[in-house]
């Protein structure tokens, strides 16, 4: 939520941060505001870690980690130099600083997520730390944060690499504080998150349904340009087997396309690109709606391994993104179909016998290829998108000595939607190219459809020349305006 007191800041209290809230925190559009009673109550929970690390054994904080739980640590000096030294060492040796080094952008959406899990209450975190945290996001300072390690139970390697940039044993990517104090009980407790595979699912999340809204108009435009029936998209079709998503996505194709348009379909029953979309896209948006809820519920919750509450602390399994993992491979799968039917559309566009146009849409001398190469374009980003879409919780793992034997790679999961949010736009853009032509050649079918103010949009972008030409350009041109199209 915006804080009606602290205007382009959003507040964080642990509790009630949404995906749309983060990704403006990610963009760097707004601030942040934490209330300082939230601040305050964060020593109740490092409060129990203490008092639970003095009279027992905590995992983590007197005890060594993954396959080396079950020791303690080792003495050798006074308590305080060994409780120090063992969480120095926690730290440096988690930090892995592999793979490609993550955007500006996903990683201040990961420090929002840190921070606004620190203050859902259950880390054991001292206040110190997350207030240095809170000062590093409100100046805009970034840390560099590596890609590579993990696997869907913690990013163990990216969160030990935030830990060592706050306490300045390594280079901010921009801006800077000055250092962070780490107390002796910090470490794990800083680590115990999945704060950098939220916040990348958190973004090809909200691009995606973005990406949808936007598909849906583009989709609209062809049922114009082909003289498509209306019929798919009845409500009294709808009304027969109800499934909420589906019958609001004809509402969406009636309402884009208009009551009176066209007056003539061209044919009895269309292909399935244009009869069958409703029943494409539903699953997607049934995905992207499970996708969000889960998403908001992992960034307001305490999942720290061992949890700091009253009666704890309590070691357990809450870090495994299986839910997440499950969701995230459902809706690559959902959306898949609905970049395809694209695809198809697009292809369908350049038959004559479906248009009415000539072949590819050309114009000129006889033989001329118009946009033939689309298709190709299309084919191939298709072929990519397909790997995006495989699943990626598969078969077992074994590590730590065999004793951690099992992960849902969520985190992998989560790079894959984003990579598909960011490639599958491509085919989208090839389709609205198409349109704009098919219309442009035909202007009539357009008739006073609401989904004109669409296309008057693309079309002022993009160039009216249709002899043969280099398609890049129309292509920049139409993947720059896309976005647009999800507010018609």
């Amino acid at each position: 939520m915006t804080s009606e007191h602290n205007i382009n800041r959003v507040v964080l209290d642990g509790a009630s941060l949404t995906l749309d809230d983060l990704i403006t925190i990610s963009t760097g559009s707004a601030g942040i505001h934490v209330p300082d009673g939230v601040l305050a109550a964060l020593t109740t929970s490092n409060e129990v870690l203490i008092r639970a690390r003095e009279s027992g054994r905590v995992y983590g904080a007197n005890t060594g980690v993954g396959a080396n739980r079950a020791m303690n640590v080792e003495p050798g000096g006074s308590p305080e130099e060994i409780r120090a030294a063992h969480a120095r060492r926690l730290l440096l040796s988690h930090c892995a600083g592999a793979g490609r080094v993550d955007e500006d952008s996903t990683v201040r959406a990961t420090m929002a997520v840190r921070l606004n899990q620190f203050l859902a209450g259950g880390s054991g975190i001292s206040t110190g730390v997350v207030r240095g945290l809170l000062e590093a996001l409100d100046s805009g300072s970034v840390a560099t944060i590596h890609s590579l390690g993990g696997l869907g139970t913690g990013d163990l390697a990216a969160m030990a690499e935030l830990a060592l940039t706050l306490s300045g044993d390594r280079p901010w990517q921009v801006g800077g504080i000055a250092p962070v104090h780490f107390e002796d009980t910090d470490s794990l407790p800083f680590m115990s998150s999945s704060a950098l595979t939220l916040a990348t699912a958190a973004q090809g999340a909200v691009a995606t349904e973005q990406l949808m809204k936007s598909a849906l108009v583009v989709a609209s435009l062809t049922m114009l340009a082909l003289e498509g029936s209306p019929e798919p998209y009845a409500e009294a079709v709808h009304r027969a087997r109800v499934y909420p998503h589906q019958a609001s996505v004809a509402a969406q194709m009636r309402r884009l396309t208009g009551p009176d348009t066209p007056v003539a379909p061209a044919r009895l029953q269309d292909p399935f690109a244009l009869r069958a979309l409703p029943q494409v896209h539903a699953p997607a948006l049934d995905a992207l709606l499970r996708l969000r809820a889960i998403l908001e519920t992992e960034i307001n919750g305490a999942a720290e391994n061992p949890l700091m509450i009253e009666g704890g602390p309590f070691h357990h399994g809450q870090f495994h993104q299986a839910m997440l993992s499950a969701v995230l491979d459902a809706t690559r799968n959902a959306v898949y179909p609905v970049i395809s039917l694209s695809a198809a559309r697009l292809s369908h566009l350049f038959r004559p016998e479906l248009s009415g146009l000539p072949s590819f849409l050309a114009a000129g001398p006889r033989g001329s290829s118009g946009l033939m190469i689309a298709e190709y374009v299309a084919q191939d980003m298709l072929s990519i998108l397909r790997t995006y879409s495989t699943p990626a919780n598969g078969p077992g793992i074994s590590v730590s000595l065999g004793l951690e034997e099992h992960a849902g790679f969520a985190t992998q999961g989560a790079r894959q939607l984003r990579h598909l949010a960011k490639e599958a736009p491509v085919v989208v853009a090839l389709e609205a190219v198409a349109a704009v032509r098919a219309l442009r050649m035909a202007p009539h079918r357009l008739g006073t459809a609401p989904a004109r103010a669409a296309f008057e949009y693309l079309a002022a972008g993009l160039d009216p020349d249709i002899d043969d030409r280099p398609l890049g350009d129309d292509l920049a041109a139409a993947l720059a305006l896309l976005p647009g199209l999800a507010g018609f």
